[in-house]
């Protein structure tokens, strides 16, 4: 006889079901996994080892062999720990098969036989969800798996616990899914940024429309503080995008006690950050800071300190909001729809304006540090302003519209929303994703309008890419002020955004 239990491995943030299949036979005693495990699944064997013992149960002095099918898929981690231990348990004739078909079965075993967390819940109750089936797994983990909605959830402390629950002499209490997390933003509020007028218009314009941003300007002017503040006048999460981000947050570990937020992702890697941790990788293929920032921010501080080859690797994620990590034995494809808000200094000394403080090199030191950032990537970045820095006696003064985040989150919604019912018929979100014959609808422009930007691409010879991303920027100002079409305002503004045409 082969005991099976169901149990999950992960591409990506999909979940793919697994058989386990536990048989006994005849021989010397042994314990063998095959089908693809790496060392941590391999390991279970002794773990499954010791947590049968410690609730007085031996293991059968046989041949135990389990098989991971399908065979040709490579499984990682340790969750397959709890449905191998159950496989083995309905052999042993301490459980029946029956009781076991209608779960998905994952968790980490401790020596104890205790019940350890383990990543990737939701995507597997998800599956599990749609299968028809419930989930088995760690007490700690249970209110993670509520999320995936109406689903019989088991989630035992111990493995005694699941023994018990099926032997009729206890029961398992459904776990509780916990409210969303909606505390209030960690991040600065636009009211107690004095002066940067024209960086607030813009990162307002940038947050409107999901437009990338680039800051350039002296050490001390505020410019990471903008970037920071942009998480605030975001419009929250919708519910389809909440649950792709606690997908990739169960995925990579990061949720708490089963509690989501509605807050979008915002994440601000070191410029020391290599390129298997920004776009993903490693032997396991996890996600990287580009997918964990999925329908968020990514904040990319002194943006010419960081490699040049994990400024490339940006390319394709900025531009088709995903990412694929190709490994040897498998193609692992993430999704990676954020918005890239980046900051940096002028040159290295980051004085280049200031004649009393700038260094020996000026210009040539500037020339040489922007010339870190390749032009394809700059190419991606739809709105280029420079920053500043703000006088003394402006701050003692504070001069400016020292408006909160809570108001111009409200004009953003606003904006938002028109354009989610315009594109409510397609794939496109907000207008910095348009593409193709909705940009053409969309950002057409009258004759007047056209020479202009015409004009200004010829100057400055600009790439398509480009000239389409200034049409876009000119979509949101547009967008801003309830205007059906693009009118020459508009579109002199957002040329006014694009160092390249205004250079």
């Amino acid at each position: 006889m082969v005991s099976r239990v169901k149990t999950v491995a992960f591409q990506g943030i999909e979940a793919i079901e697994i058989d386990v299949q536990v048989h006994l036979s005849p021989g010397l005693p042994s314990f063998s996994v095959v089908g693809l495990a790496d060392k941590a699944v391999a390991e279970s064997r002794e773990r499954v080892r010791s947590a049968l013992h410690s609730i007085g149960l031996a293991a059968p002095a046989k041949r135990v062999t389990v098989n991971l099918a399908p065979a040709d898929m490579q499984k990682e981690g340790s969750h397959f720990d709890l449905a191998i231990a159950l496989g083995l348990l309905c052999e042993m004739q301490v459980l029946q098969q029956y009781m076991l078909d209608s779960y998905i079965a994952m968790g980490e075993l401790a020596l104890d036989g205790g019940l350890g967390p383990v990543s990737g819940v939701i995507p597997a109750a998800i599956a599990a969800s749609s299968s028809g089936r419930g989930v088995i797994c760690p007490k700690y983990n249970g209110p993670e798996a509520m999320w995936a909605g109406d689903i019989e959830v088991l989630a035992p402390p111990h493995l005694l616990s699941i023994i018990n629950h099926f032997k009729g002499s206890q029961f398992i209490t459904p776990p509780v899914r916990p409210e969303p997390v909606n505390d209030t933003s960690p991040y600065p509020d636009l009211s107690g940024i004095v002066g940067q007028e024209t960086a607030k218009r813009a990162l307002e314009i940038a947050a409107s429309g999901g437009h990338n941003i680039l800051m350039v300007g002296p050490p001390g002017a505020g410019k990471s503080m903008l970037a920071r503040a942009l998480s605030g006048i975001l419009p929250p999460l919708a519910p389809k995008e909440i649950l792709e981000v606690s997908m990739i947050g169960s995925i990579a570990g990061t949720i708490r006690e089963g509690r989501i937020s509605g807050h979008r992702p915002f994440r601000d890697p070191h410029h020391s950050c290599s390129m298997a941790a920004m776009v993903g990788g490693g032997v396991r293929a996890k996600p990287g800071e580009v997918t964990l920032s999925h329908n968020g921010v990514l904040f990319l501080d002194e943006l010419p300190e960081f490699p040049r080859q994990v400024l490339d690797s940006l390319r394709q994620p900025v531009e088709n909001g995903e990412v694929t990590v190709s490994r040897a034995n498998s193609h692992v494809t993430y999704p990676a729809n954020f918005q890239l808000v980046a900051a940096m200094n002028p040159c290295r000394c980051g004085h280049l304006d200031d004649a009393a403080k700038a260094c020996g090199k000026a210009p040539r030191c500037a020339t040489e540090y922007q010339s870190r950032i390749s032009g394809p990537l700059f190419d991606r970045i739809d709105m280029n302003i420079d920053v500043p820095a703000v006088e003394i006696k402006q701050i003692q003064a504070k001069q400016g519209t020292l408006e909160p985040s809570a108001k111009v989150a409200e004009r953003v919604k606003k904006v938002r929303d028109m354009q989610n019912e315009r594109y409510k018929n397609s794939n496109t979100r907000n207008n910095s994703d348009l593409e193709g014959d909705l940009l053409q609808k969309f950002c057409a422009l009258d004759d007047e309008c056209q020479e202009l930007l015409v004009r200004a691409a010829q100057q400055s010879g600009i790439s398509m890419r480009s000239y389409n991303r200034t049409l876009k920027v000119a979509r949101t100002i547009a967008d801003m002020e309830g205007a059906s079409s693009i009118a020459k305002p508009h579109l002199a503004e957002a040329i006014g955004y694009n160092r390249r045409m205004v250079a």
